[in-house]
């Protein structure tokens, strides 16, 4: 599995659309298509009247074809920096389950609404542990259950 890096690749990963969500988390999936991919390596066959740089362009950022999986834990939603990196490392052991289910595509899982601080009074109690972990194979279940499909090109008209 790779992680992703950088703004762009979680932008392009965002833009390809919501996938399954609980009541704390989001899951966003970009599709990878080999023959875009195999277009963004090529400039030559990527340049014509019909190229469609904003789909090549994506494509271009997952050079390797692969599950991609990035994590977003915004600090409005999670004030402190020990509670935002316990989050992300139950998301990425969480991804490790279902590497072999989920589609090749890039993929982030966004923390969407703050886990309540008065259930949860330590930022890295097992009971904090446990509810995330929960909510987490309930988000990727529901996506490995769901059939990627690659964005359909847009025509564009003569």
């Amino acid at each position: 599995m790779q992680r992703l890096k950088t703004r762009p690749q979680f932008q392009a990963a965002m833009a390809g659309g919501t996938v399954s969500r609980t009541a704390h988390f989001a899951l966003h999936r970009l599709v990878l298509d080999a023959n875009s991919a195999a277009a963004a390596v090529n400039p030559i066959a990527s340049s014509g009247p019909d190229s469609l740089p904003s789909v090549q362009g994506s494509q271009a950022l997952f050079a390797v074809h692969e599950v991609w999986l990035g994590a977003m834990v915004p600090k409005r939603w999670a004030k402190r920096a020990v509670t935002r990196n316990t989050i992300k490392r139950q998301i990425y052991a969480v991804a490790d389950l279902f590497e072999a289910r989920l589609p090749q595509a890039a993929h982030v899982v966004r923390l969407r609404a703050t886990f309540d601080r008065k259930q949860f009074v330590s930022a890295t109690s097992d009971p904090l542990k446990l509810a995330v972990r929960a909510e987490l194979l309930q988000l990727f279940g529901h996506a490995a259950r769901r059939p990627a499909v690659a964005p359909v090109p847009a025509q564009v008209a003569p």
